[in-house]
């Protein structure tokens, strides 16, 4: 049997994705390390790759403190109602501009296209969502960031790529706009759909701009998701009256306790990637060579 041949350039990439690899995985295993080591051993700084002195103290707190708990429920429940009406929103706008005999549809492209590029800025989004009145409320976290244009164009890049002559028959037989989009366009997108459903709910489950800058006021602290919790312990871990109120006795319980924050927000996430990998290349990709 014939031996498939092996270039220097085959091992030059072969070592390069083996180095890139590390440089992502390194600094998640440091993270481990640090969150199951003792205080002492975190003080010293004698923790680098494994544990040291294993103590499973700061889960144990992270675990049994309703602060904690709550921000994570939350963060859960956000996270998928994001994504739900994402979806939805992305594959209203996607499916009418397939139509060529929509009219108008060149200017709507354009201006559509237009906002990915510009944007009012900061203060004029929190001047519209205080118009609004959403300020302090959990709609704040849901509307403004419901539609991403780059997804949508995914989305309808897609929508392209599936042959005119199903629309046509099912219109001949009667279906309807939405029963089209319902029974048609829906169920064979589901890799583009998983791989957006993946960037949207990564983006929220990631995300603390928007509510470190929506919930400031009057009680928009108890609709704080996790990464924002995250980011006030973290900017705040070298307070000592903060650290106190956070359940901080020592610098190396600090230090413990902030690796276990980290990787308690972050695991969940990573779990989910995984089950949807396997639409993520054939999703993006299909979505954006076909138009």
């Amino acid at each position: 049997m014939h031996k498939p041949k092996h270039y220097i350039s085959d091992y030059v990439i072969a070592a390069i994705c083996v180095v890139i690899s590390l440089i992502c995985i390194i600094p998640m295993i440091n993270l481990l390390a640090r969150s199951l080591s003792s205080t002492d051993a975190l003080i010293k700084h004698e923790v680098y790759l494994f544990p040291v002195d294993i103590n499973i103290g700061a889960y144990q707190m992270v675990l049994t403190d309703p602060k904690y708990i709550k921000a994570f429920i939350w963060t859960v429940i956000l996270t998928i109602i994001c994504t739900v009406v994402s979806l939805v929103m992305t594959a209203a706008c996607a499916y009418p501009l397939i139509y060529s005999e929509l009219k108008g549809r060149s200017v709507i492209n354009i201006f559509i296209t237009i906002t990915m590029f510009f944007n009012a800025g900061t203060i004029p989004n929190y001047l519209l969502m205080q118009s609004l009145g959403l300020l302090n409320k959990p709609l704040v976290l849901i509307l403004p960031g419901c539609l991403s244009v780059y997804n949508m164009i995914i989305m309808r890049s897609f929508f392209y790529g599936i042959p005119e002559s199903l629309r046509e028959s099912a219109q001949i037989d009667g279906a309807s706009f939405f029963k089209i989009l319902s029974s048609i366009y829906i169920p064979l997108s589901k890799p583009v759909i998983a791989t957006l459903a993946l960037f949207y709910a990564v983006g929220r489950w990631n995300g603390y701009s928007d509510a470190l800058m929506y919930l400031s006021g009057p009680g928009g602290s108890k609709w704080y998701p996790l990464q924002l919790l995250l980011y006030n312990i973290l900017n705040n871990v070298n307070s000592v009256e903060v650290a106190t109120q956070e359940g901080f006795s020592s610098p190396g319980l600090s230090e413990a306790l902030k690796a276990a924050i980290v990787m308690f927000s972050t695991v969940p996430i990573l779990c989910v990637y995984p089950r949807l990998q396997k639409y993520f290349m054939s999703g993006v990709m299909v979505g954006a060579v076909k138009e």
